[in-house]
């Protein structure tokens, strides 16, 4: 029986929400999954499907961290074979990368196609330049790819004649590939089809695969394990891990693993209809926060503090500057105490509340009329003319999409301000 840990996407050096601690999860979640997935399981070799680092050009820090789990790997002796991603790619006119520099001094086998005027062609590893497309370790041989983005669909032909040649019928076949997949993704940008995937399984016995962020499978013989960590508050929903593969017969048993470190997200929504005072709404949200979550006590718990994020939605009652969004932010950083609290504003201001209430019969034209009227009418300076002064800027909307001559608008401003505007008629 051979045993191995597949990952991808551990994003060192990730920046986000402009938190220290946050980037430090990353490194928590690597080195977490390294000790407790392939060193105490003596795992036969460790996959990175892409995407070690979040950046080619890669901080000290990222490094350093980095470094920390794969000297103990080969310390422990255990092979790690990575592929490029998107993120930590070579650059196309340089022929050097970290990944480059990791695979010389052999913390790495980074593993990639021989690229040349002729062709692409798979190459044995090669010990002594530490350079090849292909490994055999176990019983197993392991093929690389490289990021190939939105040209994978080309490229894929191409990988599979030399794995015709290639693959060995005696040996468990595994590749690493980079890449989307069509169904799996909650956006519409193109990916690699199932139907081009499937042109591999004639050579490949486990497809391993890295780039979309959360976990899934195909087939038995296709597995992406996600992210490590959640790299946006989005993604904390999309299931993820590592997988701890066993092959034995020929048979594959992979097991998602995700007891490592991964910190908790918690996502809220408020509604702020109803509430006529900044006031009234501060105490119906920290009474409905208090009710679905509690504070965090580091004292109690070994978990670490969460990430709030709060959405505001609905229609104000009050004018949308007197929503002090930074005060609730503060508040619940203050009383709850993750760490961090974000707070998304997708209220609907209350000078846009005349059109909440019409019917869904009533035209675009006659909602924005009502709007502009609305708002006119809140000036007293102006709310005897707010009928005829909205249809005054409609009209000029339209002469303006019209192209018409600005001398022409100019003159129906002019007529539309003065004594007589009662005498324009709204449109």
């Amino acid at each position: 029986m051979t045993r191995f840990l597949h990952i991808a996407d551990i994003h060192l050096g990730i920046r986000r929400y402009r938190s220290e601690e946050r980037a430090r999860d990353f490194y928590m979640a690597w080195k977490d999954c390294i000790e407790k997935y392939a060193l105490a399981e003596d795992v036969s070799f460790v996959l990175i499907a892409g995407d070690l680092f979040d950046a080619r050009k890669v901080e000290p820090q990222a490094m350093n961290q980095a470094m920390y789990c794969l000297t103990k790997l080969r310390d422990a002796g255990i092979p790690v074979l990575v592929i490029e991603g998107n993120h930590d790619c070579h650059e196309s006119e340089n022929r050097f990368s970290w990944l480059r520099s990791l695979s010389q001094w052999g913390y790495i086998n980074l593993l990639e196609p021989v690229h040349t005027e002729s062709g692409v062609s798979l190459e044995p590893w090669d010990e002594a330049k530490r350079k090849g497309s292909f490994i055999d370790i176990e019983g197993v041989r392991i093929f690389g790819s490289i990021w190939y983005g939105s040209t994978v669909g080309q490229a894929l032909p191409l990988l599979v004649d030399q794995l015709r040649l290639n693959h060995n019928e005696r040996l468990f076949n595994i590749m690493m590939l980079h890449t989307d997949v069509e169904g799996q993704l909650n956006r519409p940008i193109p990916a690699l089809p199932v139907a081009k995937i499937n042109e591999l399984k004639d050579y490949i016995d486990y497809l391993a695969l890295g780039h979309t962020h959360k976990n899934f499978e195909i087939d038995g013989w296709v597995f992406n394990p996600g992210s490590l960590e959640a790299c946006s508050v989005d993604e904390y929903a999309n299931e993820r891990g590592a997988y701890l593969v066993e092959i034995e017969g020929g048979k594959i048993n992979a097991r998602l693993m995700q007891k490592y470190h991964q910190r908790k997200v918690v996502r809220l929504t408020f509604d702020v209809g109803g509430r006529a005072t900044p006031e009234e709404l501060r105490q119906s949200l920290f009474a409905q926060l208090r009710s679905e979550m509690q504070p965090h006590n580091a004292d109690e718990t070994e978990a670490p503090e969460p990430v709030v994020e709060l959405t505001l939605r609905g229609h104000l009652g009050f004018k949308n500057s007197l929503l002090e969004i930074n005060q609730i932010r503060d508040e619940i950083k203050s009383e709850f105490n993750p760490l961090l609290s974000i707070v998304r504003n997708q209220t609907l201001p209350v000078e846009y509340a005349v059109a909440v209430g019409l019917s869904e019969h009533v035209s675009r034209g006659e909602r924005e009329r009502r709007v502009i009227e609305d708002l006119i009418s809140r000036d007293a300076r102006f709310r005897d003319q707010a009928e005829s002064m909205a249809g005054l800027i409609l009209e000029t909307k339209r002469l303006a999409l019209d192209d018409e001559e600005p001398v022409r608008i100019a003159e129906l401003i002019e007529h539309g301000i003065s004594p007589r505007a009662d005498a324009i008629p709204a449109t």
